[in-house]
């Protein structure tokens, strides 16, 4: 891989993870209590559940990225889709920061000479590459359950995190007002303000 294709591809998969994590924090912000340890249905996962399980992965998939199995002999996978009693909000988001911790940790001193690297991933081999791309997937996809969750209990007190319904063309109008350098970890910050404005205008 080129070097400079090699150092935009890690600076962007930095920036997309960190614009994930931002995502999910704008929408765990919003529960309340109650709301984060309740399911939908006996099948379904708890927002703290799907928390603990992604750092849970995290914690796995990042300790000694380049040179250990990201499936780790000390995992219990299962045990990450049980909450125990009397475990608080505050312990599930301690773990949560954990986990994005050992990512950044493991992700920020890679070089462009590391992503044709190979890794294991449960004794399958992995160039660098297609770990983190794996795993940015898995991501994801959790994230997407944990902001669906946070904007169905909150209801009509969601604080929308992409754009609201039949109002694409006025967010358009705004970018354009106050164009905006291509930064992937703020991708989702231009929807934020841009509800934060149309707040404060109604408002006044």
């Amino acid at each position: 891989m080129q070097e400079s294709l090699a150092a935009q591809y890690l600076k962007d998969s930095l920036s997309s993870f960190r614009a994930y994590k931002k995502l999910a924090d704008k929408g765990i912000a919003q529960l309340k209590d109650q709301e984060f340890f309740t399911t939908l249905d006996g099948e379904d996962n708890s927002v703290a559940v799907i928390m603990k399980h992604i750092a849970g992965n995290m914690i796995s998939r990042w300790t000694d990225f380049l040179t250990a199995d990201g499936e780790k002999p000390n995992r219990n996978r299962d045990s990450e889709f049980v909450i125990e009693p009397h475990t608080t909000k505050e312990d599930v988001l301690a773990y949560w920061e954990k986990g994005w911790q050992c990512l950044f940790s493991a992700l920020d001193p890679l070089t462009p000479q590391d992503m044709e690297r190979t890794v294991l991933i449960r004794g399958e081999k992995h160039t660098v590459v297609q770990a983190i791309n794996r795993q940015m997937m898995h991501y994801a996809y959790h994230i997407g359950q944990i902001v669906f969750l946070a904007k169905h209990f909150r209801s009509t007190e969601w604080t929308s995190l992409s754009i609201p319904k039949n109002r694409s063309a006025e967010f358009n109008a705004y970018l354009s007002q106050a164009p905006r350098e291509a930064d992937r970890e703020k991708q989702f910050d231009a929807v934020t303000d841009f509800v934060k404005a149309q707040k404060n205008a109604k408002d006044h």
